[in-house]
């Protein structure tokens, strides 16, 4: 991560920080009220190879003792009312306003993998992980929505783990990879109002994003 980049990440997430802490605060009294503790999940997350962090939260589901991998149609009957909503705003993310302003992720980037991916395919991740993890990136924009539609069918953790593994990590690692290329501040500040509006602009070489797109 360049020190350009660094610094615009500490400005924004400082103000926004500031700008939304009365949001946070009634999203997390709605959740502590509603579903009641944990009001966060914290999912160990992967920096880079070989570095674990802590990835923040709302909760958004009924907590289980064994949860693992992604979610799909299996884990949907575990979606709570308010983590629905939330879901859908996006609104969960924003105590990873914390882990940008730690450093250990971006606002814009490669989605943070779980550990079980990054050693299941180590040079891939190695690659993909050289840019800084993101809130949101190119292959949570254009790739999301159909992500969404492949796991939504799935109804036990195996399949859905056999969809993710064939179907949806070589295509987001393709596309992060892009992004990596192409990175600069130009197309952060692009990426970061195409997420906030929902819109995402063709670009070349790109197909356009078909609905809209969450992690």
């Amino acid at each position: 991560m360049t020190p350009g980049k660094r610094a615009f990440d500490i400005v924004v997430a400082l103000g926004l920080a500031v700008l939304l802490s009365p949001l946070v605060l009634a999203v997390a009294v709605m959740v502590r009220l509603r579903d009641g503790p944990p009001v966060f999940f914290l999912s160990e997350r992967m920096m880079a190879p070989g570095r674990p962090f802590l990835l923040w939260k709302f909760r958004t589901m009924t907590p289980v003792d064994d949860d693992s991998g992604v979610s799909g149609g299996d884990k949907a009957a575990r979606i709570t009312p308010i983590g629905r909503v939330l879901r859908r705003w996006r609104l969960d993310e924003l105590p990873q306003l914390w882990n940008v302003l730690r450093g250990e992720m971006s606002f814009v980037g490669p989605r943070p993998p779980l550990r079980r991916y990054v050693e299941a395919f180590p040079e891939l991740y190695a690659d993909v992980l050289r840019a800084r993890p993101g809130i949101t990136g190119l292959a949570t924009l254009i790739y999301h929505a159909e992500e969404e539609r492949l796991l939504a069918p799935c109804r036990t953790a195996a399949e859905t783990e056999a969809v993710y593994v064939r179907r949806c990590v070589p295509r987001k690692a393709q596309l992060d990879l892009i992004y990596a290329a192409r990175r600069d501040l130009c197309l952060d500040l692009w990426i970061m109002l195409a997420t906030v509006f929902r819109r995402l602009p063709v670009v070349p070489g790109h197909p356009r994003r078909r609905s809209r797109a969450e992690d």
